[in-house]
């Protein structure tokens, strides 16, 4: 496979073109051709798992517990790093961060490119290699049972990838296995854009830094992930905005409610007049009863 452009080691020359085991392939070239002919759904032909040397390797991604990502230029590719904790992303030029919110807070960070979404996620993994071929077979077997269309593996640089569409977007898993870990990436794309971001996440893939960190973890757990000081105020805010949209809801719930319970006050109060009148118009009163008395006098 030929070497992607690459953000270089500093000092160090720029290697033009070589071979290297993991490094993802160029978009027009993605897999061997005789390869790809013999994918089939079931994975036919596909390797599950490609060897990929996370440490002293030429791409990624990279363990960042023996690699360090300050040796590393990525100005060429990237405006920033995303530091997740236990990932660190170089976010690609044009790119932006989307914070998932749930009921509790902060559900799943996003990298949003101009072809579509890149969803990272890291995990804890055994030393022996062979989580993503299992987790592969699962994914795929759920995505199949909750009916997408065409869910079936691709040979990808690292090992099979994932793919499956809908009526209007496609989506492709890739996984990657590192040293007590593995890399997953999730990209959703327009089915017109679907080609393009897989480049993209394929490079991203390739210049990504995992944590694992020595702390016990149950393999298939993630990794903790920590917001960025700049997306923390971001996520208070929405928070914020959320609790009080909440309030208002409520607000607008009781407000609503008092209305109808005075609307139906004023209802069963218009009713009960109707009746008196009804019943008074029907029956009229004629004065107080004659008891006589009047006779017994005279």
């Amino acid at each position: 496979m030929a070497l992607w452009p690459f953000g270089k080691k500093k000092d160090e020359p720029v290697v033009e073109d070589g071979s290297v085991n993991a490094a993802p392939a160029q978009q027009d070239t993605p897999v061997d051709d005789a390869v790809q002919e013999q994918a089939t759904t079931e994975g036919e032909g596909i390797r599950a798992v490609v060897e990929h040397d996370a440490v002293d390797g030429t791409a990624g991604p990279f363990d960042g517990d023996n690699v360090a990502i300050e040796d590393f230029d990525f100005t060429d590719y990237s405006t920033g790093i995303l530091n997740l904790g236990s990932m660190r992303l170089p976010l690609p030029k044009g790119s932006q961060v989307q914070v998932e919110m749930g009921e509790q807070g902060p559900k799943m960070i996003h990298i949003v490119t101009t072809a579509g979404r890149i969803t990272p996620v890291a995990f804890a993994a055994p030393k022996a290699s062979g989580q993503w071929e299992q987790a592969s077979a699962e994914v795929l077997e759920g995505m199949r049972s909750q009916g997408m269309a065409d869910v079936h593996y691709e040979q990808g640089p690292w090992g099979r990838e994932i793919v499956g569409s809908g009526p209007q977007a496609a989506i492709r898993i890739v996984g990657i296995e590192g040293p007590r870990w593995m890399l997953r990436f999730t990209l959703t794309a327009p089915l017109d854009k679907t080609e393009e971001l897989a480049s993209i996440g394929r490079e991203l893939a390739a210049r990504t830094f995992v944590y694992r960190g020595q702390d016990p973890i149950l393999a298939g757990n993630s990794l903790p992930v920590s917001i960025p000081p700049q997306l923390v105020q971001q996520v208070q805010e929405e928070m914020k905005r959320r609790q009080e949209q909440a309030q208002a809801n409520q607000q607008a719930v009781a407000t609503a409610q008092n209305s109808e319970s005075a609307a139906e006050a004023r209802a069963a109060m218009d009713a009960f007049r109707e009746a008196i009148n009804k019943q008074l118009k029907n029956n009229p009163a004629d004065g107080p009863t004659d008891t006589g008395a009047d006779t017994e006098q005279k």
